[in-house]
């Protein structure tokens, strides 16, 4: 072998070269990272769709034992004091009432604004205000 070869051979990669590598790896990154956090409030969206589905079954068994809808979602939980609930057969939900994906709590009324004869259940989704789209969209059960 040439010592020419001998260098080009030993030399490695040169700065210009480790520059593109990097720059190619911090796109890649930039564009997964993007979709990952896209997916990870589409899952939260679709968390508080189920939470609210499963607190209205638990608020329908609750309404069929006591004649009237929940005074609050605390009460699936513990027996409301104060209350004519002598049929109350809780508890209606295994765990404590989480908060919504977003860290906010669930908001439940009855009667209802948008129900009237029985309750309105919503989460604010991500922006924490009322109205928006996409996963700023309010999750609502009259919906």
């Amino acid at each position: 072998m040439t010592v020419n070869r001998m260098r080009r051979a030993r030399r490695g990669f040169t700065l210009l070269e480790l520059l593109v590598v990097m720059f190619i790896l911090v796109l890649l990154a930039g564009t997964v990272t993007a979709l990952v956090m896209k997916r990870t409030e589409d899952a939260k969206h679709a968390r508080a769709k189920a939470d609210i589905a499963s607190f209205e079954t638990a608020i329908d068994l609750y309404k069929l034992d006591n004649q009237t809808y929940p005074p609050s979602l605390d009460a699936l939980r513990v027996k409301p004091s104060g209350e004519e609930t002598p049929n109350w057969n809780g508890p209606y939900v295994k765990k404590a009432i989480p908060a919504d994906p977003w860290g906010r709590a669930y908001l439940y009324q009855t009667p209802g604004e948008h129900n009237p004869d029985a309750y309105d259940l919503f989460s604010l989704g991500k922006d924490g205000q009322e109205g928006g789209d996409g996963n700023d969209a309010d999750i609502l059960n009259w919906e």
